[in-house]
């Protein structure tokens, strides 16, 4: 009896001095490194990112290097920004669950834990590393990169076979492995990739996926490409059905692919769920939400329905799920300017919309076990009070303190990726992008090219967005 008397005092001393560190989101915590950041100061934002012990726990880590790997990309260290980002994907890859830190967890809430990324955060990584592939002039580890975004979703959705996941599949990660194939003369292959892109379009509902319409250029890329491989058939079906022949656009000097990086991406909140507790016969518990048309069973009663007595006095009870929060971006609009010709920059990939639907997917996966966690701490209370009153109502109120959500994310990708191909001209190219906010005001910037006879990359970053409103609860 003493020891389990010490092992609950010791559990209600890890939740008081969680309570103390009050309820502050993992984005308010880290806000100075996300200032920085946003005003381009990256090497301030490097010696604030890496002075935090917070993010130097093993718990964290996968942020950290997610984070180190961003900045060395910003400031063109290229081959050191892959280290960061593979010993991110290995640490993702490994993923081992830590008994100690679920059984904290369980006990206090989920950012007790070792951060797990977001799905579609694993799959960026690989985005990454193959843009600064091509900046180190490796196609071919470039073109393994993008196969990895293909295979990372496969892996993915084997873990949910009986859920609804959206984020199934990635039309910019097809489209980004045609644009390499290219870049390597393989139009057969970057045919193919651009035709999965545009299949992904075709299925969804009024063609746009995931956030994002069915880019001008993929239509003529997937046209050029079965023209060059002689595919007279699928040349002339993918002209009747665009309405458009897309002449070939000479380009013996090569192009310029530019990526658009615009913004940055969602941070996480928290919002909180009353659930009332209704019990049904045979001692079945359920926990209801009418305001969400929400009902989830108590997976802890017996096979009989009884629940042993430790929700006997619940009658509801609150649980904190995280939520995103749009940044939104100061620019929504970029051309480019270079030869008396303009091109405009489509967008290709929205992650702050995957973002808001791969946490919807997930939020009926997860509710169940957050209910779980807090009728463990539901039990471990009405113990303690058994020993003693006044320390059962100390568990109750720090149960109610420390039920908070994982806020932790990487809040260093872009709100949305966009590109536009440019042909170039033999020697040096200036190409000058405008970008452009809502109400028409405009910044450019001038990107070099040098025109070659090959296919080149150019990452461009403006990372201006709109303040991140005062986070409620």
């Amino acid at each position: 009896m003493n020891s389990l008397r010490t092992l609950l005092m010791r559990w209600m001393l890890i939740w008081v001095s969680l309570a103390l560190c009050g309820c502050a989101t993992f984005y308010e915590r880290n806000i100075e490194f996300q200032q920085k950041v946003a005003e381009g100061d990256f090497e301030k934002a490097g010696k604030v990112l890496n002075k935090s012990r917070a993010l130097k726990r093993e718990k964290n880590l996968i942020l950290l290097h997610l984070n180190n790997g961003f900045l060395d990309h910003l400031q063109g260290n290229w081959a050191s920004s892959n280290t960061h980002f593979q010993t991110a994907d290995l640490r993702i890859e490994d993923y081992r669950r830590n008994l100690g830190a679920e059984a904290l967890s369980f006990i206090t809430n989920p950012e007790a834990k070792p951060y797990r990324a977001e799905d579609f955060e694993s799959v960026l990584v690989h985005f990454y590393k193959a843009l600064n592939y091509t900046q180190l002039y490796d196609l071919e580890s470039a073109r393994v990169e993008a196969r990895r975004i293909n295979l990372k979703l496969q892996q993915l959705n084997e873990k949910y076979p009986s859920h609804k996941n959206r984020y199934s599949d990635d039309a910019f990660g097809h489209l980004l492995m045609g644009l390499i194939y290219e870049a390597q003369g393989d139009v057969n292959n970057a045919f193919i990739a651009y035709r999965n892109a545009y299949n992904l379009f075709e299925k969804a509902e009024n063609g746009v996926y995931l956030g994002v319409e069915l880019p001008e250029q993929l239509k003529a890329d997937l046209v050029r490409t079965a023209r060059a491989n002689g595919f007279d058939s699928e040349v002339e079906f993918y002209v009747r059905k665009f309405g458009k022949t897309y002449a070939e656009v000479p380009s013996p000097h090569g192009e310029a692919i530019v990526f658009w990086l615009n913004g940055l991406g969602p941070v996480k909140s928290e919002w909180s769920i009353n659930f009332q507790v209704v019990r049904g016969a045979g001692g079945s518990v359920s926990f209801v939400n009418e305001e969400y048309g929400l009902s989830f069973p108590y997976l802890g009663a017996g096979a009989d329905g009884e629940n042993n007595g430790e929700l006997d006095d619940l009658t509801f009870l609150r649980v904190a799920f995280p939520k995103y929060q749009e940044r939104v971006s100061t620019y929504n609009k970029a051309i480019i300017r270079t030869g008396g010709e303009s091109y405009v920059v489509e967008e290709a990939e929205n992650i702050n919309s995957i973002a808001f639907k791969t946490l919807e997917d997930r939020f009926f996966r997860e509710m169940g076990n957050s209910l779980a966690r807090l009728a463990v701490k539901r039990a471990t209370e009405e113990a303690l009070r058994d020993q003693s009153e006044t320390a059962g109502v100390i568990a109750s109120v720090a149960n109610a303190i420390t039920e908070k959500a994982d806020t932790r994310n990487w809040q260093t990708l872009p709100h949305s990726i966009g590109y536009a191909r440019i042909p170039l001209v033999a020697g040096e190219n200036e190409l000058q992008i405008l970008v452009a906010t809502p109400e028409g005001r405009s910044r450019s910037h001038t990107l070099k090219a040098q025109g070659t006879g090959q296919m080149v990359f150019i990452p461009f970053h403006s990372l201006d967005h709109q303040p991140v409103n005062t986070f409620t609860y």
